[in-house]
């Protein structure tokens, strides 16, 4: 064997066993975790701001599934999400009674507005949130509904039913079956109402043209909680990620950030932190 082929030999097992050991020496991934959460928290830039850090303090990605809170709470009960970010109290407490859900947690609030154009044509400045609803129907003013089982939309139904208004079949009321953000930018585009959360509005308020009609009411208070999935129920799901993820939204770095975020934009807080972190 000449050196030429010896050194070449040599130098193909070294590069071997230091990629070997390279190797042995990474730490091994971790699972993602999917996050099933409100279209709320996608379209206010919360979890843009949110995930990466999570992931950076971590070593976990997250897959985020926005959608409505009754759809992200279907997915739980199915064991298709590792974790929940909702905002249905009702729903929520049947999701973890039911033993689909552990470890419900709240994390924060904000509050749901009823916007509409300007001009106000239906009259509801001044009224209280049912009176506005019962203005909107005597007036047969557009209403645009989520309609699409979010926390959102049931806040929705609960005003209707609070407000007596037989409202189901009614020309003037209509349903988007879109995520609030995209609700918003149609109730723009045709001068309508709706109720939406103040974080995604106020968020999306330059592009829109539209008012703050109502706000202020106690039955108007938004809630979000965080709820790990069962994994004693489905035995496949990230449980730790899921309880990471958990333990970072009510952690208190986390719930200080969450105090400032969006006053520099907006002049006033997007959301208000409301975890129990022992002291």
């Amino acid at each position: 064997m000449n050196l030429s082929t010896w050194l070449r030999g040599s130098l193909a097992v070294a590069l071997f066993l230091g990629s070997a050991l390279l190797s042995a020496a990474a730490p091994p991934s971790l699972p993602d975790v999917i996050l099933a959460t409100t279209t709320s928290t996608q379209d206010s830039g919360l979890l843009d701001e949110l995930i990466p850090r999570f992931e950076q303090q971590t070593g976990y990605r997250v897959k985020t599934i926005a959608v409505g809170s009754g759809q992200a709470m279907a997915m739980g009960k199915r064991g298709e999400a590792d974790v929940l970010l909702v905002h249905s109290p009702e729903a929520e407490q049947t999701l973890v009674a039911e033993g689909s859900g552990i470890n419900r947690r709240i994390v924060m609030h904000n509050d749901f507005v009823l916007v509409g154009p300007p001009s106000d044509p239906a009259g509801i400045v001044k009224h209280t949130a049912v009176e506005s609803f019962q203005c909107i129907a005597a007036a047969k003013s557009l209403f645009l509904s989520r309609g699409d089982n979010s926390g959102t939309h049931a806040q929705e139904l609960r005003l209707w039913k609070a407000a007596g208004v037989a409202f189901e079949r009614q020309a003037w009321y209509q349903q988007t079956g879109q995520g609030m953000g995209q609700t918003l930018a149609i109730v723009a585009e045709k001068k309508a109402y709706t109720l939406s959360d103040r974080g995604t509005f106020l968020a999306l308020q330059k592009k829109l043209g539209l008012a703050v009609l109502h706000e202020g009411d106690p039955s108007l208070r938004n809630v979000y909680h965080v709820i790990e999935v069962n994994p004693a129920r489905f035995p496949k799901v990230n449980a730790a990620g899921a309880r990471a993820f958990a333990d970072f939204m009510v952690s208190k770095p986390v719930q200080a950030w969450v105090k400032e975020f969006g006053i520099s934009l907006y002049g006033s807080p997007l959301f208000f932190p409301d975890a129990e972190v022992p002291k």
